[in-house]
């Protein structure tokens, strides 16, 4: 009998970084503020892999724009604050359950690459994303659920502690990172943004002599 794909390779760099689990950032932009009444009218997700040298990169985004859900409540101060025109001819907007569906199997598939066993949310306040993302996966009766249910990377408490900075923009330019405000509020946007912060803080802290994951590995070895 063949062990579960993500066993296979339990000692890849990723897999041991972050005890199994793979960082995958996702922004949502809404309807309001109410994950269980408010439309889920973008979302995005951005998965990172490790390079030779131990360092975190960016590398896939899917992003996605997605159709109300009925009796969905939309607040007009949140379309103004995101630019979304839920009118528009370019919008291209998909069924929730349609969106996360293909979300899903990226993320899976992402998962499964990585030699993970799971997923798990990083976004900048990111239960706020989690809220948004449980209750469109509840509502859509998604079984396949490859996140955390509730653990998740908050980069706002990341870059509290890095920078002294919660706020997204602001953080960016203090890691020397690009951030346009009018180019912000798009799910995609913010997401690769979000994701080039958390790889920025994870490796800062990788050059300053963090993750001693050996001495880790040599002292459950030694309580065995």
């Amino acid at each position: 009998m063949n062990p579960p794909e993500h066993q296979k390779d339990p000692s890849s760099p990723l897999a041991q970084r972050f005890r199994g689990f793979l960082p995958v950032i996702i922004d949502v932009e809404t309807g309001g503020f109410n994950a269980q009444t408010d439309a889920l009218l973008e979302i995005a997700a951005v998965t990172v892999r490790i390079d030779e040298d131990g360092c975190l990169h960016r590398h896939e985004t899917f992003s996605f724009h997605i159709e109300p859900f009925e009796g969905a409540n939309i607040e007009k101060a949140a379309l103004d604050f995101t630019g979304i025109d839920l009118d528009s001819p370019d919008r291209m907007a998909e069924p929730e359950l349609m969106a996360l569906t293909d979300m899903m199997q990226a993320v899976r598939r992402a998962v499964k690459e990585s030699g993970c066993s799971r997923a798990v949310v990083v976004g900048h306040n990111a239960h706020f994303d989690l809220n948004f993302l449980n209750a469109a996966i509840e509502r859509c009766d998604i079984k396949r659920n490859p996140f955390h249910p509730f653990s998740v990377f908050d980069t706002a408490t990341l870059a509290g502690l890095a920078f002294g900075q919660t706020v997204l923009a602001k953080a960016c330019r203090c890691a020397g990172l690009e951030f346009s405000n009018s180019a912000a509020h798009s799910a995609a946007y913010d997401a690769e943004k979000t994701a080039d912060l958390f790889c920025f803080i994870v490796n800062k802290w990788k050059g300053f002599g963090g993750w001693p994951i050996i001495l880790v590995e040599e002292e459950d070895e030694e309580a065995e």
